[in-house]
């Protein structure tokens, strides 16, 4: 890409995408431009002779919006611009963008795909050679190359990858219908719902709804933070997609860099919540979430009581 070149993305991008494309691309003369791929009408009008790629997650991070990777596709193609497409959350397991039109896929192989929380890689791939090479080209001029050991990890995550995703699926279905309509849970952002934004494409596109759920708790920054560091089976961490039940705080951690103000507007609000399941009984993930909910119950109650020169 070249400066003055454009690229399209909706607004909920993965905070380390954001980061790389607002705080790095932008500063060198390429154009971002963000839209709610939602409206299939205002993506096609956004895109101009200069836009070279359209990126999309689906599921996003961290809010599990769902998009029609086919649709957007195709308005890519007829603009002459490249669909590419995160796959991370769902893996190959759970969906086949390249079915849907994608031109390229990439996949944070550190998630799902190794499966184990103990290797950093990625993973570009594309539909064909002519977009494959230049990718080549770029990794082997700056020295992008996966340790042989990484990818030995990788493959031996990969031979369990269909088994752990089913559990990682079961899991957050469990955790997201556990919780549904708990006093302390706002809302509950999962596309197992049928209420849920993109629930029927979700259903059209993907053969399972994947291993995420996200919460918006009703509580302040603090007791958002209390409830994340104190919970028994989901240890706190920024990756996902391991063996182990994972709980990050999007605002403080993944996408601690956007500000603030742009994160309001993003819908990233302070009490989101996000749950990687992991491959445990699922009983014992929904209790630790029951519990860290029934404390905050507790605190509120134990504020709400308090007498008012107390507070």
């Amino acid at each position: 890409m070249h400066p003055g070149d454009e690229i399209i993305i909706p607004p909920d991008v993965y905070g380390g995408t954001y980061r790389l494309l607002n705080r790095v691309y932008q500063p060198n003369g390429i154009v971002v431009r963000t839209v709610d791929f939602s409206d299939l009408d205002g993506v096609a009008a956004t895109l101009t002779p200069r836009t070279k790629i359209v990126w999309l997650e689906s599921p996003t991070n961290p809010r599990l919006l769902i998009y029609d990777i086919a649709a957007i596709s195709s308005i890519a193609h007829r603009a002459g611009s490249l669909a590419v497409v995160d796959n991370t959350f769902a893996t190959p397991v759970f969906q086949q963008p390249f079915e849907l039109g994608a031109d390229i896929v990439v996949h944070s192989v550190t998630k799902y795909l190794a499966g184990h929380s103990d290797l950093i890689q990625g993973a570009v791939i594309a539909r064909d050679r002519a977009i494959f090479e230049p990718v080549k080209f770029l990794q082997n001029a700056t020295g992008a190359v996966p340790a042989p050991f990484d990818c030995w990890l990788t493959l031996r995550g990969i031979k369990t990858l269909e088994l752990r995703m089913h559990r990682h699926a079961e899991n957050a279905a469990a955790i997201a219908e556990g919780i549904d309509g708990h006093p302390c849970v706002r809302r509950v952002h999962w596309p197992g719902f049928r209420r849920h934004p993109g629930h029927e494409i979700a259903r059209k596109q993907m053969s399972g709804f994947g291993g995420m759920v996200s919460i918006e708790l009703e509580a302040t920054r603090d007791e958002v933070t209390e409830f994340v560091s104190n919970r028994r089976y989901f240890a706190l961490g920024e990756s996902l997609g391991g063996v182990k039940a994972l709980v990050c705080h999007p605002a403080l951690m993944t996408h601690a860099s956007i500000p603030p103000d742009e994160r309001a507007r993003l819908g990233l609000s302070d009490p989101l919540v996000r749950l990687s399941s992991g491959i445990e009984h699922p009983d014992d993930l929904v209790e630790d979430i029951l519990e860290g909910l029934a404390a905050l119950s507790r605190r509120k109650k134990v504020v709400a009581d308090a007498p008012a020169h107390a507070r």
